[in-house]
């Protein structure tokens, strides 16, 4: 049986908000370097939307981490996967994800990676539900979107490894 996906953001809307964010960070980022760290697997979309938008000198690493199974919610435990490439010693780091909610998996990495000595740390995400952040202590520096508690595909985004593809922002609805 096929899901019906309603759509929550549209392309055009998305694309323009990337585009938006991207001018913030040029901004703040002005004469400096930005290391993009994106996370795995539902933050690549974005990322590389992101990334070509930016006219400040960009890296890029990958990290996969996990607090889903195959379910719609966090498990709560949060596994390393796929650990960074290169050092990220005096780097300004920019984590990108796809989206935040609990905050449990942000505030697990922010704390590994702090420890490794980059100059700071910011968050960048496309959706944020700052209603669920369990961890408060999780600060979202760009923000594409906040968005109700709805269970979101596309861009990135996936229901048990299916509909990542979509150009827009949808919620499953069975």
């Amino acid at each position: 049986m096929e899901d019906k996906i309603r759509i929550l953001i549209p392309e055009d809307q998305v694309n323009k908000r990337i585009s938006e964010v991207a001018d913030q960070i040029n901004e703040d980022y002005a004469g400096k370097s930005v290391h993009l760290i994106c996370i795995l697997k539902g933050a690549v979309f974005f990322a590389c939307e992101l990334a070509k938008r930016l006219t400040v000198p960009v890296s890029l690493d990958f990290m996969s981490v996990s607090s889903y199974g195959s379910g719609t919610q966090s498990s709560g435990v949060v596994r390393i996967i796929k650990d960074l490439d290169e050092p990220l010693e005096g780097k300004e780091v920019l984590i990108v994800e796809d989206i935040i909610d609990s905050g449990r998996t942000l505030a697990y990495l922010i704390e590994i990676l702090s420890k490794r000595g980059p100059k700071s740390i910011c968050l960048c995400t496309l959706l944020d539900k700052p209603e669920r952040r369990v961890k408060k202590q999780v600060t979202v520096k760009y923000t594409c979107f906040t968005i109700p508690d709805e269970f979101v595909v596309g861009y990135g985004l996936d229901y048990d490894q299916k509909y990542r593809n979509l150009p827009y922002i949808g919620v499953v609805e069975q």
